[in-house]
């Protein structure tokens, strides 16, 4: 099995960060952007995009900062999907940072625009420009 390969973006967010944090942390909340539906049951979550299911493990989350996945197919791998709040000391920014594997070098473009349009449609419901 060839290893993946590892990506990381930033996505500038006007929105508070614990609005935020709820928007990707919670089931209700991933559902409204992520995935037609979230369901979780203990430490496993399902996703659901038409029709077809995944389901990832939490990986680990800090309240109000970040959440962590693994997919289940990558289960005995080092693989996984993070979504951390990151907030400028300073200016008080806030931005979404999202670290992510790509099955190969050709698909990370793919994998960041799925990503830069699921964070404009987050953006979208969270009124942020």
């Amino acid at each position: 099995m060839e290893d993946k390969v590892k990506y990381e973006m930033e996505f500038p967010i006007q929105v508070s960060p614990s609005l935020l944090y709820q928007y990707i942390s919670t089931p209700s909340g991933m559902s409204e952007w992520y995935a037609d539906n979230v369901n979780s049951r203990g430490e496993y979550f399902t996703f659901i995009w038409e029709g077809s299911e995944e389901k990832a493990k939490l990986l680990g989350k800090k309240n109000g900062e970040r959440i962590k996945f693994r997919w289940l197919e990558d289960e005995d791998t080092n693989y996984f999907f993070e979504l951390r709040i990151q907030v400028d000391e300073i200016t008080k920014d806030v931005s979404l940072m999202v670290t992510d594997f790509a099955e190969d070098e050709d698909e990370v473009e793919e994998g960041k625009l799925l990503w830069t349009n699921m964070i404009s449609e987050l953006k979208h419901i969270l009124g942020s420009t």
